[in-house]
């Protein structure tokens, strides 16, 4: 066999096992490992591993990611996001159409500012704002779907772990990730706002309007109860912007802040901090263990020259930027439904990387972009691991296939938001301009 038919027979056992469920930090591992003592022998194969893990263990840009976990962590813990809900309801958004699920969209919003995990912004507000909606008599699948949707803000409004991870493997400025990512995460949240109010302006019985009384009684809580996490985003990401963090110092900067939050509103108990210890090791360990892998996999399929390849052929097709980010969001929205985000980034990346870098198209466009179509990847059946956690705080009061139907406005909205970013590059490089000043 030679070289290119190693490479993708390798590829597609690797999607194989994904697909039966397999941890893909393992399977990542094994086949590339498997695939060079094929190609090169026992020795290469042993000598790549060791300098792919040693390599990668000791680079200095992995520190940020224990650092926005230990962050986001604490604020979940610490029940902080329920203060963020009960401002979004209490704000002018309560009164739109929909005022309830607006502000759903609004606290996941906030709450995606303070966490890098939509997996865990979608169990946080599922738990707060699904139980509230359904008692106003809301339509159980825009309620349940509009958090699932909102969740995704996790992986667009940094801290985004899915933008720590791209930069880490691009080679990009992670700080300039952040920054670019402001404007389209927002983008996301106004369109998803918009398109609520819009349906229940048309179709009123999907979501009944509060009641005096009920508005009477929101009114009381106001900027003085979260004003403590405000200036937790304004801090982290205020020093980003300004220059004055590089995106480790910000990821501590925002891990104190929350710590001394928390003790100072005495929601940080010793239960609480062996849970924001544990959760933030384990995940931290997952998470570099499954970097590390996808990079042996790109070393693999480096030494086989299969990116060149397929790089190749793809400048022979003359598609430009715009038709290949389109091809790649068609690729992406097929395998988001069969396979989750990160396994999806870590097995394209080392072939679309090469890609990028001969078209000379900005990598930060492209790292902004590849996250909005993972974030996609979230709530697309039959997958959708943001429509599964919300399944699990619902139990059976709500079907899987109620919640699924009531997701399909959220990805049409998603499909136009995309096609603003591919038409209009200037949304996502407008902002990190102003860092090269």
């Amino acid at each position: 066999m030679t070289d290119l038919q190693i490479a993708g027979g390798s590829l597609a056992i690797i999607v194989f096992l994904v697909m039966l469920r397999m941890p893909i930090a393992i399977a990542l591992l094994s086949v590339s490992f498997g695939g060079i003592w094929m190609a090169y022998g026992y020795p290469i194969a042993s000598a790549t591993l060791t300098a792919v893990t040693f390599d990668f263990s000791t680079h200095s840009s992995l520190s940020p990611i224990p650092m926005f976990l230990l962050m986001g962590f604490v604020a979940y813990y610490a029940k902080m996001t329920t203060q963020l809900f009960d401002f979004a309801r209490a704000s002018f958004l309560m009164r739109l159409p929909g005022g309830l699920a607006v502000a759903s969209i609004g606290g996941s919003a906030m709450f995606s500012a303070v966490t890098g995990s939509s997996l865990a912004c979608a169990a946080a507000m599922g738990r707060i704002a699904v139980p509230e909606m359904l008692r106003a008599g809301y339509q159980p699948g825009l309620a349940t779907g509009v958090v699932a949707a909102a969740g995704t803000l996790g992986s667009m409004i940094p801290p985004s772990l899915i933008l720590l991870l791209f930069g880490i493997f691009a080679q990009v400025p992670i700080g300039t990730l952040f920054i670019g990512a402001i404007i389209p995460g927002l983008l996301t949240a106004f369109a998803f706002g918009l398109m609520v109010v819009l349906r229940v302006m048309v179709n009123p019985s999907l979501a009944p309007r509060p009641t005096q009384e009920e508005l009477a009684h929101l009114g009381k809580t106001g900027l003085r109860d979260i004003w403590p996490i405000l200036l937790l985003i304004v801090s982290v990401f205020g020093g980003l912007f300004a220059g004055l963090f590089t995106a480790t110092e910000a990821g501590a900067v925002g891990a104190l802040l929350s710590i001394v939050i928390a003790a100072a509103k005495g929601s940080l108990s010793w239960t609480v901090a062996k849970r924001v210890v544990t959760d933030t090791l384990v995940s931290s360990a997952a998470i570099l263990i499954i970097a590390m892998s996808a990079t042996f996999f790109a070393s693999f399929l480096a030494l086989t020259q299969l990116p060149a390849h397929i790089s190749q052929i793809v400048a022979d097709l003359n598609f430009g930027p715009v038709g290949l980010m389109i091809v790649v969001f068609l690729l992406y929205l097929v395998l988001g439904m069969f396979l989750e985000v990160l396994g999806i980034m870590l097995l394209t990346l080392p072939v679309l990387l090469p890609l990028f870098e001969t078209m000379d198209i900005s990598l930060i466009w492209v790292g902004i972009l590849l996250a909005k179509y993972l974030e996609m990847g979230l709530i697309t059946p039959p997958v959708g691991l943001n429509v599964f956690v919300i399944k699990s705080v619902v139990g059976r009061a709500v079907p899987t296939d109620v919640i699924f139907r009531g997701i399909a406005w959220f990805v049409a909205t998603d499909i136009v938001v995309v096609a603003l970013l591919i038409a209009f590059p200037e949304l996502t490089l407008w902002l990190p301009s102003f860092l090269e000043w």
